[in-house]
């Protein structure tokens, strides 16, 4: 499975940035689909996670209310929806899958997309 990340950027605070992640060699469906970050010098932590078969999700307290995970019916692309960005959400954000039930934990995620930057000025 391969997973392509794409849709960061430079952004104002306030502004908005939809991400996507794209899955080939495999379907995403039945599986939980995650999203983390990782800004400089900080370790990896988790933003949002979307349960293919339910549509469940999950959020870090951080980012609720405004951001959504939301994925397409093909079980091939999963988007973060990124609203009223603070510079504080600075940072390089991964998309991943793996695991058949909706987990925060970066460590129970299997595949893993290349990042994508996003940088929010204020």
């Amino acid at each position: 499975v391969q997973l392509q990340a794409s849709g960061g950027g430079l952004v104002q605070a306030g502004g908005s940035l939809r991400l996507s992640c794209a899955a080939s060699g495999r379907t995403l469906a039945g599986y939980a689909m995650g999203w983390f970050r990782q800004a400089p010098g900080k370790e990896r932590e988790f933003v949002a996670a979307i349960m293919w078969s339910t549509g469940s999700t999950n959020y870090a307290d951080s980012v609720k209310g405004r951001f959504t995970i939301s994925r397409d019916n093909t079980g091939s692309t999963v988007w973060l929806q990124m609203n009223s960005l603070k510079p504080e959400d600075t940072a390089v954000y991964y998309c991943a899958s793996g695991p058949g039930y909706l987990s925060n934990r970066a460590s129970v995620y299997i595949y893993w997309g290349q990042g994508t930057q996003v940088t929010v000025s204020s």
